[in-house]
């Protein structure tokens, strides 16, 4: 039987990238099952996040988050993109991906889109590509979010994150029993990691 981890995280998340890389790293050669779950920080209407010209929100970058990255080793910056898209899109895409057994490696290559490539995520031709970069069907994949076809789908993962899994912050992991909200390091999750997968074992026993 492998761990079970629901790890909620929006794309426009720095932190959900952080913590992305090093849960990702921790759990390597472990029987872990992954699902990954869309969440937006800032669904439409709200204000879009807009770091370029928000002094405040610049700092934290400077003095949060690259130092963060420059301690784990993770390549990142802080995307041209700006005012940060909203990513409704991205998540419906996450979908037809996940649909398409391609969930993981999406979700890989449109972070790194945006934190690494200064791509705008929010762009379905854009989005398109990336699909189409990891195996997906790029004139289907388009077509699915032109038509709104999983729009259903997503609000009812939304629904689920904020009403029924209470997350109230990303990136949040759900790993067996334990709940860490946040980016951890690689150490603290291999820890938790390690503790679950134990509890695990000796169930079987």
């Amino acid at each position: 039987m492998k761990l079970k981890v629901k790890v909620y995280s929006d794309y426009v998340c720095p932190f959900c990238f952080l913590g992305k890389d090093q849960f990702e790293k921790a759990m390597e050669g472990k029987e872990v099952d992954v699902e990954w779950m869309p969440y937006e920080l800032r669904p439409r209407p709200s204000e879009q996040l807009d770091p370029a010209n928000d002094p405040v929100k610049s700092e934290l970058w400077k003095n949060a988050i690259s130092p963060r990255a420059k301690a784990w080793n993770i390549d990142m910056k802080l995307p041209d993109v700006s005012p940060h898209p909203y990513t409704d899109l991205a998540h419906q895409g996450f979908l037809y991906a996940r649909d398409m057994g391609k969930g993981a490696d999406y979700n890989k290559r449109v972070f790194k889109a945006f934190y690494q490539e200064d791509k705008n995520i929010g762009e379905i031709d854009v989005l398109a590509k990336l699909a189409a970069e990891v195996g997906l069907d790029e004139a289907e994949f388009q077509k699915a979010l032109v038509s709104g076809k999983y729009q259903e789908a997503h609000q009812q993962a939304l629904a689920h994150a904020y009403e029924e899994a209470q997350i109230t912050s990303v990136p949040t992991f759900l790993i067996g029993e334990e709940r860490i909200e946040g980016a951890a390091s690689k150490e603290v999750f291999e820890q938790v990691i390690d503790s679950e997968l134990k509890k695990i074992k000796n169930l079987r026993r």
